[in-house]
């Protein structure tokens, strides 16, 4: 019984521990392999509801926030000429990119409650999610 109690405890602690960490700004880390893992799971997470969502919706009538078009508006003021439909990494993940999105995420800072989390994105989004396909940014 003991054994159990501990093991629930290290694992409750290893939780808030990630929780904690996945709460830091991302400046506190440099390229640290678990933090991406956990944010790479957190990320998995998301994207299978969204996933869900969007697929059982019709993504016209769906609202994720309350500022949805707030936030359309003004990802197109600020990446006009990027294509959404297919995606170039680096225009997510250069530093120059890095630069432009930044700024426009902290707009959304007390706005949109994950409005810094990491996501997966399809790089075609034609086709589904898999390793070839798939980008966390």
């Amino acid at each position: 019984m003991d054994t159990a109690c501990e093991s629930v405890e290290q694992v409750s602690g290893e939780v808030v521990s990630v929780a904690h960490a996945l709460s830091l700004p991302a400046e506190s880390y440099g390229n640290d392999p678990d933090i991406e893992m956990a944010w790479a799971i957190r990320a998995m997470q998301h994207a299978e509801v969204y996933y869900k969502l969007i697929s059982s919706v019709d993504p016209q009538f769906l609202k994720l926030t309350q500022v949805d078009d707030q936030i359309y508006s003004e990802f197109r003021e600020n990446f006009e000429k990027l294509r959404v439909d297919v995606l170039d990494p680096e225009e997510l993940k250069s530093e120059s990119a890095k630069e432009k999105w930044r700024p426009f995420c902290l707009k959304f800072e007390g706005i949109v409650e994950d409005y810094n989390y990491g996501t997966l994105l399809r790089l075609d989004c034609s086709q589904g999610y898999t390793e070839e396909n798939t980008i966390f940014a």
